[in-house]
């Protein structure tokens, strides 16, 4: 296909950047050259940030950013920079926080506009093709005449973003009800009719019903198991899951969880499979073991990549619509089911006026599945694989596919199935052996054999996490050490030794001009939460104090955050549960020794690690331990183990629970 423009875009592998290289706007990726060269051309920087599957990124891309007219003015007065967000989090970061102090909002598509040293002064989100053009003239005319007011300005935010960066944080010791205040506050957001907060747009949010049933099971709080149970029941029978395919929805637009935004993300789809894995080891409710399966079937057939790598997104949109490819009208579920259609049309509550745009999104009474229904999805599943596919991210970063690693390993954990361990194994040799050089510095990004973008903090610590848990099912201990290795890295390149905490972006990277931290539990957890929680479990398996001390430190860092705002803080509040209570370590040896510990692993115990006790054994955890009996269970708990057991029945497992 011949095409009128092309711009520097071209020579990008993100699907999102791509998308833009036809654009008669001039655009250019991020890079440290942007700034040199805005600086030399004495020119403004106009960042527009966004990603594949954001539908009204395409929507302001085609109304305005494919404007001759409008394109012809940007490349006159600004350097235009598209920016990937999730290839560059750090860039996205950055100019989010600017317009959010400058307009207390964001999202996407996210447009920026910087001074040629970088330092935003102005911005918004998506705009109309006239207001844009007006919004372009009036920066231009404002930098002319009133530059020192511009100046100003930028001056202002980067002050706020720097005392943001700044603020004083902590204190001397763990609060002794963190947790009792935390759940009283949070409880109060609690939506008791359709789960999930009170509120609209509704996120999934895994880490916090994860962090809600391990709090559940140390202290006894059945109300908030019977929160969550609501909350992933009317998650998995409403429009938010794929009722046909499996996978879930980014969010859904109600409180409901009916009509979904209809993208689907790698990274929710790899933690809501770890939740209902959870969720099954604690009530054994089939029905989650289905939705496990289901999603990870889906992840399979359509995220997967040929190196063990999985892809980032479907977009909302296919044929020009949001949501086309996943709803049905009356007639088509009448004209495919035949005499089986009035059965269908009653489970999912079809009716000829539908419930989006006048089709329906199939959503059901509950979440048991009759086994008619399942071969009717197969029959309907079977058409809409006709339809034209919603775009596909086919990009792999890093961080992601850590968590979807940890997905499949938390299957195995839950079900057993080798699938799961192979697949396991496939994703941690993709990151090990494609990812990651020999110097432990890791790349973000992977696509078409290209990773160039040098990783973030949220892509180690994820990968951390996910060795961790690879050696509990594979008990290899190459990957524990490495896990080890890549903290020191991390320590070594991202340690803030003043505030205890760890930077986003490594001290070797040069084009970003503050250097931020990540906080805050969103969709995926903190970065600085998930090392936090390495330093504590590789603490434990290496008897390392100095790792332990830390993890505390940086706990203590944000109590007070916590406390105002335990739903965005939930991994940490995760944390302070194996700080403040007791945590265990299980180390098995002798000859029946993994049979037990596959057993021990279908258990729902989130207050507790696993090791295996060999002949030569380097980890300190395990050392002294092995024996060539049967069966050898060691109970073991701040460096103290109890006597050891022959049967997984000896064991003390009501200890697990606090009182």
């Amino acid at each position: 296909m011949e095409y009128k423009y092309t711009n520097e875009l071209i020579r990008e592998s993100s699907p999102y950047l791509l998308q833009h290289a036809h654009n008669p706007v001039h655009w250019v990726a991020w890079s440290d050259k942007v700034i040199e060269r805005a600086q030399k051309e004495d020119k403004l920087i106009l960042i527009s940030i966004g990603y594949s599957a954001c539908h009204w990124c395409h929507v302001m891309e085609h109304e305005s950013f494919e404007n001759e007219q409008i394109a012809e003015y940007m490349n006159m007065h600004f350097i235009c920079v598209k920016v990937d967000r999730e290839e560059r989090p750090d860039i996205d970061d950055l100019y989010m926080t600017a317009v959010q102090l400058l307009t207390g909002r964001g999202g996407w598509p996210l447009n920026c506009f910087a001074l040629p040293n970088g330092e935003a002064f102005w911005g918004g989100t998506y705009f109309r093709p006239e207001q844009w053009l007006i919004l372009l003239k009036n920066v231009v005319q404002t930098y002319k005449q009133q530059k020192e007011s511009v100046l100003n300005n930028a001056a202002q935010i980067r002050e706020g973003i720097e005392k943001m960066e700044q603020s004083s944080l902590g204190s001397s010791n763990l609060l002794p009800d963190l947790t009792e205040q935390s759940i009283n506050n949070w409880k109060s957001y609690f939506d008791w009719n359709y789960g999930g907060l009170n509120q609209a747009p509704k996120f999934p949010m895994p880490n916090n019903y994860r962090t809600l049933l391990q709090i559940a099971q140390n202290k006894e709080y059945p109300e908030l198991i019977d929160f969550v149970i609501l909350t992933l029941n009317k998650m998995a029978s409403g429009g938010l899951y794929d009722q046909l395919e499996g996978g879930f929805a980014r969010y859904s637009t109600d409180v409901y969880w009916l009509v979904p935004h209809f993208e689907k993300m790698l990274y929710d789809n790899a933690q809501l499979v770890s939740l209902y894995c959870e969720a099954y080891k604690l009530t054994g409710e089939e029905s989650y073991k289905r939705i496990v399966y289901e999603t990870l079937t889906f992840v399979e057939h359509n995220f997967s990549g040929a190196k063990g790598n999985f892809y980032s997104s479907y977009d909302a949109d296919s044929e020009g619509h949001e949501g086309s490819y996943y709803v049905w009208s009356f007639d088509e579920v009448k004209d495919v089911l035949k005499e089986d259609a009035d059965y269908f049309i009653k489970y999912y509550r079809i009716t000829k006026e539908g419930n989006f745009e006048g089709k329906n999104i199939l959503y059901s009474k509950g979440i048991d599945e009759p086994e008619k229904i399942t071969r009717l999805k197969k029959q309907l599943l079977e058409v809409r694989k006709k339809r034209e596919l919603p775009g596909l991210d086919d990009k792999s970063i890093t961080a992601w596919n850590a968590l979807m690693c940890s997905a499949y390993i938390d299957a195995f954990y839950a079900f057993g199935e080798k699938r799961f361990y192979e697949k396991a194994l496939s994703s941690i040799e993709f990151l090990i052996k494609i990812q990651l050089n020999e110097e432990y510095r890791l790349y973000r990004n992977y696509k078409n054999e290209k990773s160039n973008i040098p990783a973030f903090l949220d892509d180690y610590a994820l990968l951390i996490e996910a060795l961790i848990k690879f050696y509990q099912i594979s008990f290899d201990e190459q990957y524990l050490n490495l896990a080890q290795n890549l903290t020191e890295f991390t320590l070594k390149h991202f340690f803030d030794e003043e505030k205890n905490l760890f930077f986003f972006t490594p001290d070797y990277q040069n084009d970003i001009i503050i250097r931020k931290k990540e906080l805050d539990d969103n969709v995926i957890p903190s970065s600085n939460s998930v090392m936090a929680k390495n330093l504590f479990l590789l603490a434990k398996y290496f008897a390392k104090n100095d790792y332990l001390e830390l993890s505390e430190k940086m706990l203590r860092k944000v109590q007070d955050k916590i406390l105002k705002n335990p739903m965005y803080h939930s991994n940490w509040l995760s944390l302070y549960e194996w700080h403040s209570g007791e945590f265990y370590e299980i180390v098995v040896s002798g000859t029946k020794a993994l049979k037990a510990l596959r057993e021990l692993q279908k258990m729902y115990l989130p207050n507790c690690i696993f090791a295996l006790a060999k002949s030569k054994s380097k980890i300190p955890l395990s050392q002294n331990r092995f024996t060539e009996d049967n069966l050898k269970i060691y109970l073991c708990k701040n460096n103290t183990c109890e006597l050891p057991v022959d049967a997984i029945d000896k064991l003390n497992i009501s200890q697990f629970r606090r009182k």
